[in-house]
């Protein structure tokens, strides 16, 4: 590889996680558009936090990039309509919560009060993802006005999440490739506006191409490129910042405690559109991927199209036999309905044949795997049987809350125990337990 006197080693090794296989073969695939969608329900609670609130009514007349839920409080997201049509109304999805329902045109025509941003201060940065209706595009989806907002904290460094560690997935790896100078130019917009003194773009070894592409480009000498180990869950926010700074996160504490800001590398990239073309956060790109799909594909769709209507743009016909997940197969949830919609946090759907689920779980063997790959450094099986057992008093001493449900434990078990599922729903009970 050329430029390897510019790439940066990690300051931090993760000496847990698991090696999965990479399975990216739609790395190389050029991403392409689904624009042929009769409807779109669009969620107002796309986002960690407060849902937003609608501000049209049925009969309304809107464009691609129209306001039509503003954010309802500090930590939330304003939401834009993905299409040009009529709004249908407001309705309740038991798969997506409260959603604006909107009629397609087929003209997708814009909003034409769109307009570019001026960026000078850290204010307007904040304001401008807000206006975007910007959340994390890696799978959290937290504010990014929120996560801008830095105020009295000294933040020493930018990290910005390009590893994209999970099987199947390679939806940054092509914004790396076809938007890398959209992604260089909001990483130096970011880092100038907020006065951070470096910059780190991490990418794991296994994207060689995006590697090379970012190394020959980048011309600020403050801005960096790290090369990760390809080992999951290498872009786990904290598993990141560790590898990238050396620095840990204390429990209840947020990467700007540390000095850190990490920014998803569509999410950056995003943001600078936003801010030089005036068009909010509208569509999502997606891999579509896994052993039940024939055609898979890298793709661009309105947010808030039917799951349904993807699975049959790749091929996919029907849901008998086949194990449908919102995201990737370590930290996917399983989509109940087709009828479910793409929100803003959605990177992937991967379908899966049945028989290629992992098998009911069996009785715990005590091998300890599942505390030898934890990459939190927990014990996943005392947790699960603090649980089973009711000694709800135990969980907080047995730090569950440092779980970051990267799905490591589950995979490793060779009873295969549900354990992520377990953790999930040890840290609601912990939660519950502490509001008391």
């Amino acid at each position: 590889m050329e430029h390897k006197e510019k790439l940066l080693r990690p300051k931090g090794n993760i000496s847990r996680g698991v090696l999965l296989p990479h399975l990216k073969k739609t790395a190389e695939y050029e991403t392409v558009v689904l624009k042929d969608v009769a409807e779109v329900r669009i969620p107002l609670s796309q986002h960690i936090g407060t849902p937003a609130e609608p501000i049209v009514k049925k009969g309304d007349k809107v464009f691609v990039g129209t306001l039509i839920a503003r954010a309802n409080g500090y930590v939330s997201a304003g939401v834009h309509s993905s299409v040009s049509g009529t709004v249908k109304g407001v309705e309740e999805n038991a798969n997506n919560g409260k959603c604006i329902l909107i009629e397609s045109d087929g003209a997708y025509e814009t909003e034409p009060s769109l307009k570019t941003r001026e960026v000078k201060t850290a204010k307007d940065l904040s304001l401008a993802a807000a206006e975007c209706g910007l959340v994390g595009l890696g799978g959290a989806g937290f504010p990014t006005s929120v996560k801008l907002d830095v105020k009295d904290k000294q933040i020493d460094t930018l990290i910005i999440n390009a590893a994209e560690c999970e099987p199947y997935i390679t939806v940054d790896y092509r914004e790396c490739m076809d938007n890398f100078d959209d992604v260089l130019k909001g990483v130096t917009l970011v880092k100038n506006i907020l006065k951070i003194p470096e910059a780190i773009i991490c990418v794991e070894s296994n994207k060689q191409k995006a590697i090379e592409k970012l190394l020959e480009t980048v011309a600020d000498d403050t801005i960096k490129i790290m090369m990760l180990p390809t080992k999951y869950p290498q872009g786990a926010e904290k598993v990141l910042i560790y590898s990238a700074t050396g620095k840990k996160v204390p429990l209840g504490k947020l990467p700007s405690d540390v000095g850190c800001i990490v920014m998803n590398v569509t999410s950056v990239a995003t943001l600078y559109r936003f801010i030089t073309t005036g068009m909010p956060l509208v569509s999502k790109s997606l891999t579509v991927d896994g052993t039940a799909v024939a055609e898979p594909k890298n793709v661009i769709v309105p947010i808030g199209t039917p799951i349904k209507d993807l699975l049959e743009f790749v091929g996919v016909e029907g849901e008998v036999g086949l194990e449908i997940m919102m995201g990737g197969p370590m930290m996917g949830v399983a989509v109940a309905d087709i009828n479910s919609v793409i929100e803003k946090r959605n990177n992937a759907i991967t379908v899966l044949k049945t028989e290629d689920k992992q098998a009911e779980g069996t009785h715990c063997i005590r091998c300890g795997r599942c505390a030898n790959v934890c990459p939190m450094q927990i014990f996943p099986l005392e947790i699960e049987r603090a649980v089973k057992n009711g000694r709800t008093e135990k969980l907080k001493e047995l730090n569950v809350e440092y779980c970051i449900e990267c799905g490591c434990c589950s995979f490793v078990c060779p009873a295969k125990i549900p354990l992520t599922a377990d953790m999930r729903v040890a840290k609601q009970i912990l939660r519950r337990e502490t509001a008391k």
